[in-house]
């Protein structure tokens, strides 16, 4: 998997803020994208990578909360650190327990800012790896046929070669070599490998 760099999405409505929280998060080095509103971040495609979202609780019409149960509804995970000037302990707890990283309440330190978008990226990164590795798989089992994806299930079901063969109608040296075959498509070491792949992807032999 290639490095893709990380990006950091500002979504607040006070021009100032938005300014001075962009000068201090590319002060680390990170890259920076800022909207005015949630609904300029949704029209906006998002980039390929490791992100997280420094989001305004209040914002006219869509809040912060608002844009963070869309961005649930969408399947779009992206971990999300409020910012606020009216925070409140029950929408802490809400935001919190629906996933948000950290809940800061303005005027917060630089450095709690900071440390909030590391950790968030952190998590990302790791998201990230994971989303890719499995779209990698999807493609390799993108690959096989028909009849290879019949095996394969079978055989993640824990079925010997001569069990695969029988219920396929075929002959064990035919599901050795398409076993080979899958083996060799998936880019697995092993059958304990190629077990994991088959279950990281949810191929069950109930089709």
């Amino acid at each position: 998997m290639t490095n893709v760099e990380a990006i950091v999405f500002i979504v607040d409505d006070d021009l100032s803020v938005r300014r001075s929280t962009e000068r201090l998060i590319r002060s680390a080095g990170l890259n920076v994208q800022t909207f005015l509103s949630a609904q300029e971040f949704l029209k906006n495609p998002r980039p390929k990578g490791p992100a997280c979202l420094v989001l305004d609780v209040r914002m006219p019409g869509f809040s912060g909360i608002d844009l963070q149960r869309e961005l649930m509804q969408l399947g779009i995970n992206i971990p999300i650190i409020f910012i606020t000037g009216h925070g409140s302990i029950p929408m802490t707890v809400r935001a919190m327990k629906a996933g948000a990283v950290e809940f800061l309440t303005k005027p917060f330190r630089s450095h709690a800012l900071l440390d909030a978008v590391h950790s968030a990226l952190e998590r990302d990164r790791s998201a990230y790896k994971e989303r890719s590795e499995t779209e990698e798989l999807r493609e390799h089992f993108e690959q096989l046929t028909p009849r290879e994806r019949q095996v394969l299930a079978l055989v993640a079901a824990g079925l010997l070669n001569k069990q695969v063969a029988a219920e396929l109608a075929t002959t064990e040296r035919t599901i050795k070599f398409h076993r080979a075959h899958i083996m060799q498509k998936m880019g697995a070491e092993s059958l304990a490998d190629l077990v994991r792949m088959a279950e990281r992807l949810g191929v069950s032999s109930q089709g």
